[in-house]
């Protein structure tokens, strides 16, 4: 391989950029890891943690002999994040992220760096906890891993992003940046928007108070709650950056919505119990291809 990947530098050193860190030296101890966070509290704890090899206060210092550069930062700061490696940057040095939306972060790199390789990256894991401290090493155990190169990227640069991961324990898939963009729409930044919604729409109602709402939380509330926990930065820019393929998915699930509206109003119990049938499935094969855990009440341990 061209690209061989002796030293990673990261910046950005909050949940899954310390859990790269990690994962590193769990599983790549012969590769060295660098540390960059523009919050100086955040590089005063993960120097404390111990998960780099070295913590940097200026990025561009910390990428210095790099041969991947791991953006961890939210989607509205990457090209701020780009500009601040340009200088410490090496010639050979392959920039790479881990940003939920693809299409306009990939630009911004590109656009930011135009001298580099840029190969984005997108690791489909994490908890609802932030910060350095609720970073571990088998995050991406079995977790996919979607790889977003440009047309051109070079082919042995997007083997070593994809050999990273892999090494990291991930699943890889390489998919188109537009693509990507409306999968996750789907999958993960509607859920996240629904959950803000009902959580909140909860804390207002005044028929219920919110001792109430806490009290009787049912499993589908809780895990609204936990999704709705996530960090507030991250997901604001998310939903701005992506904003065309979720306005998409939100204009169908409103559609969708309306439907389960009127049959409800219209009594139609046999049009409720296909759409719940149907859905059922798609949780089946969810539980069926090792996505999540069948055990009772998800999993939770109480």
């Amino acid at each position: 391989m061209a690209h061989a990947i002796g030293r990673v530098a990261i910046v950005g050193l909050g949940l899954i950029g310390s859990s790269v860190a990690r994962a590193i030296k769990a599983k790549l101890p012969d590769v060295a890891v660098t540390g960059h966070d523009a919050d100086p509290d955040v590089r005063a704890e993960a120097r404390a943690l111990g998960f780099c090899d070295a913590v940097s206060d200026d990025a561009a210092v910390a990428v210095e002999g790099a041969d991947l550069v791991i953006l961890a930062v939210p989607v509205g700061r990457m090209a701020e994040a780009a500009a601040a490696i340009a200088p410490g940057l090496s010639a050979h040095a392959i920039i790479s992220d881990v940003g939920s939306s693809k299409a306009g972060v990939g630009a911004a790199l590109r656009a930011a760096l135009p001298d580099h390789v840029v190969v984005p990256a997108h690791p489909v894991a994490g908890t609802e906890n932030s910060g350095p401290a609720a970073g571990f090493a088998t995050l991406f155990d079995g977790r996919w891993c979607i790889v977003t190169p440009a047309p051109d990227a070079p082919a042995d640069a997007v083997a070593a992003v994809t050999g990273m991961w892999q090494a990291l324990g991930a699943k890889v898939e390489t998919m188109d940046a537009a693509h990507h963009d409306m999968v996750l729409a789907v999958t993960s930044h509607l859920p996240h928007l629904i959950a803000y919604t009902i959580v909140g729409t909860a804390s207002e109602l005044e028929e219920v108070t919110e001792s109430e709402v806490i009290k009787y939380s049912a499993g589908g509330f809780r895990d609204f709650t936990r999704i709705a926990a996530s960090d507030p930065v991250m997901w604001r820019d998310v939903f701005l950056a992506n904003r065309d393929a979720v306005l998409a998915t939100l204009q169908r699930f409103n559609e969708d919505l309306t439907a389960l509206q009127q049959a409800i109003r219209r009594g139609d119990g046999d049009r409720l119990e296909d759409w719940f049938t149907r859905t059922r499935a798609i949780r089946r094969s969810i539980i069926e291809q090792g996505q999540d855990d069948a055990a009772p009440d998800f999993g939770r341990k109480h």
